[in-house]
């Protein structure tokens, strides 16, 4: 069974990753994990400060995960894996793969404008051979139309 490994922020790129993934993933048979991402704080407040505002992030990335994954329950009728986690968004999808052989691509989508993201410079960049998996990677620019045609 084929899965792919879609990575989830507030942005509009990742959604249309959500979409390719979960086309392709109907037409073969296969499953969607999702990660939303919750970056280090870069600063260091008071104690209680500190754990409030990590508290508050990891929140909306929860909420901003459960709304996709009840989105693709809805159109495709499979629920997807999810998680949330915390750290450098590199090595977190690096130790996902290693720790989920079973991962067939992961799925980014680029901006419609502007250079790439980072989860996308970095995974096509130097260490695109190095990936245990494909990378698939879909235009920004693209409407929901042409990602249903495409995948």
């Amino acid at each position: 069974m084929r899965t792919y490994l879609v990575i989830m922020d507030e942005t509009p790129e990742s959604q249309l990753a959500l979409r390719f993934a979960s086309r392709r993933a109907a037409d073969t048979g296969g499953s969607v994990h999702i990660i939303a991402l919750v970056p280090k704080q870069q600063f260091t407040a008071f104690g209680g400060v500190q754990a409030t505002i990590e508290d508050e992030a990891k929140s909306r990335a929860e909420v901003l995960v459960m709304a996709a994954a009840g989105h693709l329950l809805e159109e495709s009728g499979r629920m997807p894996s999810i998680a949330v986690k915390v750290g450098d968004g590199v090595k977190v999808v690096q130790d996902y793969l290693s720790e989920h052989g079973n991962i067939a691509a992961l799925v980014l989508a680029a901006a419609a404008e502007g250079p790439p993201g980072p989860l996308i410079a970095h995974f096509a960049g130097h260490r695109a051979g190095h990936l245990p998996c494909p990378l698939m990677i879909v235009p920004g620019g693209l409407s929901e139309e042409e990602i249903d045609a495409i995948s």
